[in-house]
């Protein structure tokens, strides 16, 4: 009987070398002072040092979900790292938290070195946009578990906010305002949906140019997540802090506003100043969805809603135009009865 190696199962040691390799510089860009740790070490390590009062750890973990297949389909992977520091930061910068580190987890099913670097390369990106530092990761060979041409990514980021600054809608009062930022697009969710409306169902193949979107359906489907973490912490840092903030993912604007805005309130939402981008009415169209749903499933132009006091929305408008966001007010909180409604879209 021959000698078996772990290269033979399927386990190629000196791959996942070579992939370190080609990631270490993007990962060290993303390092400060507060970074105590190497990629060679067993742990990440990060420094709070003694600048806070009351610091309280925000953590949240996310992954990108079915928007991979489109990846794995154009064998295009420098953007899908930001996809997933995007929905991780951008969760924790809800509660007011400045993200510190990120962790990313990469499952694969053969390791090829220039993709696993590729996919960690666009995750330091979207750390240096989020202002936090890629501290540590795990890149996992599984043969027999993903197919050999496909792999699972996940990340973790945690953030510092101070106890008496955290951010969890208490404040939320009757006549603050709503103030909208516009999304990249689809972002990260709904891809199941989509995938079966325009490949499945339309049969729409990723390199046809199409019109309504300018572009080809996969560069469309491929478009970055919008990272808003990053001028968020800068708008905390101008003493602007709103009373709630809600990340527009999966649930939609009703669904995830809905869960800041407390008893006795109700929202009212106008989000015709963010219209949603033509890749939404192309889904909506060729696959037949009903609006309730879309309106469910999907962000629908919208990535992030700021609930402000009525006097901070001017600076706070200008403040994310400056950053370069698209940001309007689309709506307002007033009182309600107990069986109405918590979010209302007109």
């Amino acid at each position: 009987m021959r000698e078996l190696t772990y290269k033979d199962a399927g386990v190629d040691i000196e791959a996942g070398e070579h992939a370190v390799e080609l990631m270490r510089e993007a990962v060290r860009a993303t390092h400060n002072e507060q970074v105590l740790t190497g990629l060679a070490d067993f742990g990440g390590m990060f420094a709070l040092g003694g600048d806070y009062r009351d610091p309280v750890l925000v953590a949240g973990t996310d992954s990108v979900g079915t928007k991979l297949k489109i990846a794995f389909a154009l064998d295009k992977h420098d953007t899908i790292g930001q996809d997933c520091v995007a929905m991780c930061v951008d969760d924790i910068v809800c509660q007011g938290a400045r993200p510190l580190f990120f962790l990313d987890y990469l499952g694969v099913g053969k390791l090829q070195p220039h993709v696993a670097a590729e996919v960690v390369k666009g995750i330091a990106a979207g750390c240096k946009i989020a202002g936090c530092a890629l501290i540590g990761g795990e890149t996992a060979e599984l043969p027999g578990f993903y197919a050999e041409s496909e792999y699972d990514v996940a990340g973790f980021a945690v953030g510092v906010v101070e106890r008496d600054q955290i951010i969890d809608g208490s404040a939320v009062a009757a006549g603050d305002v709503l103030v909208g930022l516009a999304s990249s697009g689809l972002h990260s969710n709904g891809y199941s949906l989509v995938r079966k409306v325009l490949l499945e169902v339309a049969e729409l193949a990723l390199d046809e140019h199409i019109a309504e979107l300018g572009r080809t359906l996969g560069e469309e489907l491929l478009e970055p997540t919008r990272i808003y973490a990053g001028d968020l912490v800068s708008l905390f840092e101008a003493s602007i802090r709103p009373h709630a903030i809600v990340h527009v993912t999966g649930g939609g604007i009703a669904g995830n506003l809905a869960r800041v805005i407390p008893e006795h309130l109700a929202a009212t939402v106008d989000p015709s100043p963010l219209p949603p981008q033509p890749i939404f009415g192309l889904v909506q169209k060729l696959g037949n969805v009903p609006h309730d749903d879309m309106w469910r499933t999907f962000n629908m132009g919208v990535g992030m809603i700021l609930v402000m006091a009525p006097d901070d929305a001017d600076g706070t408008l200008g403040h994310l135009t400056d950053c370069g966001h698209t940001a309007h007010v689309i709506g307002e909180v007033q009182a309600s009865s107990p069986n109405e409604l918590r979010v209302q879209m007109e």
